[in-house]
């Protein structure tokens, strides 16, 4: 199967000058529709086509046929290579330019009307002032181009936990990814046409075309823009091709935007992977987990554990909504379709599940590319290819001296393709969560599991997320760099106030049906510099762990910084993990925790006192805690 057909079959347009007759459809027509909403709406294009002056105008319908054609039209301009059917069917890798490779943060604005609402961890720009800057750098700016509207839904069309927009683009290879990251079609211009609210979103690569003038295998521009107005609900993307500066669903509206929606609506957007656990009685549990980049997210969104039994389905790989229900449970969905991952260091060995998913109808993106016309990354496969052709279309060899793919390559790839995808996954209602893990990549301090004490504390432990920024010395505490609840770049006002909407939320659930919280770390080294824990498939082990407390099954042992495991409880069948470095997996250190307060109070400093006293509170019973053990 293709990528064009995991869209809905539509018939090719008619010849010029042929009349449609019953054997043809056009596509990329205004659709034929009436509602308010739609008033709405087509104005907005028109306004957005007079500034940008494309032209033509295209309204995506997320048909299988408009896929099909513009897959194969980016393979004529030389803006994608078609892969090896044999190998990798229905499959193409795009390469972008050289500059334009990652998330552009230092370009990435919230334009709110007070800077405070943006917060210390945001670039805040005056709204007034960014719309005079970047407007006239979208005059024009799609000349030469087509001008594609691509109604999109978050999450199952209609669901009570889903939102829509609609993306504004002039980028072909921008649609067919939102097309497998996000609902596209005529049922969210249904639900526009019934007065639903949306957001808009407006990008462009910032290069237009003069008349006659070849267009680049990937058009950017050097300047770049990526800015949202929180009041307004907008997003607006210049410049940039590349991943989540295009594909607006994303980073920008699914996290950005929908924290402000969700904390204007007593809900939460969060950076998280979303799985269900499965225990050898064929009990269900489900659990959202967040961490920063490089600290094992995606392995655990498709974890295989290894202990028998114990089975593992994925919901959701890197965003979840949360809404309090009226049960008192705390309710999740994945308003997302796709997956959108890092290529390099997913490979056999440490996520096979990701690779099996993999298989096909996949658009790649600076990764290597073989011989036989398959794709190649650095920890695919434990064997170098003998010679590939690189990113940038260069010829390549083990001892070039550079990486075949970038670090920051990437697949697209629709979820439902992952072979331990949940049945279902993309359920309107969603899950009820019974846990939240919270974990950075720390080589000291942080135990390989512990629980918090209750929500407040969970919001605290969420606080404090970070990982060390280089290997920590023995005996010290390493630069830290914070990344709280895993959102430092992605929510979309004043993170203070966001800690303080997550005590907010955390008021609405019913004491006994809240998600219990967890902090955990796989990345602990001893004083030899090695890692303690063998992570990957035995993390299962804590997981394990994690759902017999919730059940009530284990105890646990009370210590300053919450609740840890006794070691005799850990399932540790079929691995060695001797009892000393165990014993040092859990170890509370006072001293060094209390330097470790020390900072937690410097970052909260730079919140301009608007950290909630909560967690002021929660950092002065840790520092008594602490010095109470310091002194025993």
């Amino acid at each position: 199967m293709a990528i064009a057909d995991l869209f809905t079959r539509t018939a090719s347009a008619p010849a010029e000058g042929r009349s449609a007759g019953a054997a043809y459809r056009t596509y990329g027509a205004r659709p034929v529709r009436a509602g308010e909403g739609l008033d709405e709406l087509f104005a907005w294009v028109d306004e957005i086509a007079a500034l940008t002056q494309p032209d033509r105008i295209h309204w995506v319908d997320g048909s299988r046929a408009e896929n099909e054609a513009l897959l194969r039209e980016q393979v004529d301009e030389g803006k994608l290579i078609k892969l090896n059917p044999e190998w990798r069917p229905g499959s193409y890798l795009a390469r972008s330019h050289p500059s334009d490779v990652a998330r552009t943060e230092g370009r990435t604005f919230i334009a709110s009307e007070r800077e405070e609402d943006a917060g210390p961890t945001n670039n805040w720009a005056n709204p007034a002032e960014m719309r005079a800057t970047i407007t006239p750098l979208f005059e024009g700016s799609m000349r030469g181009r087509t001008m594609y509207v691509v109604p999109f839904s978050m999450g199952a069309v209609g669901g009570p936990l889903s939102h829509i927009g609609v993306q504004i683009t002039d980028s072909a290879y921008a649609v067919t990814s939102i097309g497998i990251m996000t609902r596209v079609g005529a049922e969210v211009l249904d639900q526009i046409a019934a007065g639903k609210p949306w957001v808009k979103t407006v990008h462009t690569v910032g290069a237009p075309l003069e008349p006659g003038e070849k267009d680049a295998a990937w058009p950017c521009n050097d300047e770049k823009y990526i800015v949202h107005y929180p009041e307004t609900l907008e997003v607006w993307s210049y410049g940039s091709g590349y991943g989540g500066n295009a594909i607006l669903a994303k980073k920008c509206f699914a996290l950005r935007i929908a924290s402000v929606i969700g904390r204007d609506e007593g809900w939460l957007a969060e950076h998280m992977l979303l799985i269900r656990v499965i225990s050898p009685e064929g009990k269900k549990y489900h659990l959202a987990a967040a961490f920063p980049s490089a600290c094992g997210k995606t392995n655990l969104a498709m974890l295989r554990p290894t202990i028998p039994g114990w089975r593992v389905e994925t919901l959701g790989d890197d965003i979840a909504w949360l809404r309090p229900g009226d049960d008192g449970r705390l309710w999740a969905i994945n308003p997302e379709a796709g997956f959108f991952g890092v290529a390099p260091g997913t490979g056999e060995s440490t996520n096979v599940t990701a690779v099996e998913t993999l298989w096909g109808n996949t658009i790649f993106t600076n990764v290597a590319l073989r011989p036989d016309g398959d794709v190649w990354w650095e920890g695919l496969t434990d064997d170098v290819p003998a010679e590939l052709t690189d990113w940038e279309g260069n010829p390549w060899t083990p001892d070039a001296g550079r990486p075949a793919a970038h670090p920051n390559s990437r697949f697209t790839v629709s979820a439902a393709q992952c072979p331990q995808i949940a049945a279902d996954w993309d359920a309107p209602e969603g899950v009820p969560l019974d846990g939240i893990l919270f974990g950075g990549r720390r080589a000291t301090n942080v135990p390989l599991v512990v629980e918090a004490t209750d929500w407040t504390h969970g919001v605290f432990l969420g606080s404090n997320i970070s990982s060390e920024r280089t290997a920590a010395a023995e005996g010290t505490v390493g630069e830290l760099r914070r990344d709280p609840f895993a959102m430092l770049p992605f929510c979309g006002y004043n993170m203070a106030d966001y800690f303080g909407h997550w005590l907010k939320v955390g008021q609405k659930l019913r004491f006994d049906r809240a998600p219990r919280v967890f902090q955990v770390n796989w990345f602990r080294k001893g004083a030899d510099g090695r890692f303690l824990w063998p992570g990957f498939g035995d993390n299962s082990r804590v997981i394990d762990w994690i759902i017999r407390r919730i059940e009530g099954k284990v105890p646990a042992v009370d210590s300053p910084i919450g609740r840890l495991p006794q070691t005799s409880d850990l399932n540790l069948d079929g691995i060695e993990v001797p009892q000393e470095d165990l014993d040092a997996l859990f170890e509370i250190d006072p001293a060094l925790w209390l330097q470790e307060t020390d900072l937690t109070e410097d970052f909260y400093r730079t919140f301009d006192g608007k950290v909630p006293p909560a967690l002021y509170a929660e950092l002065a019973a840790l520092r008594y805690r602490l010095r109470l053990a310091q002194s025993a």
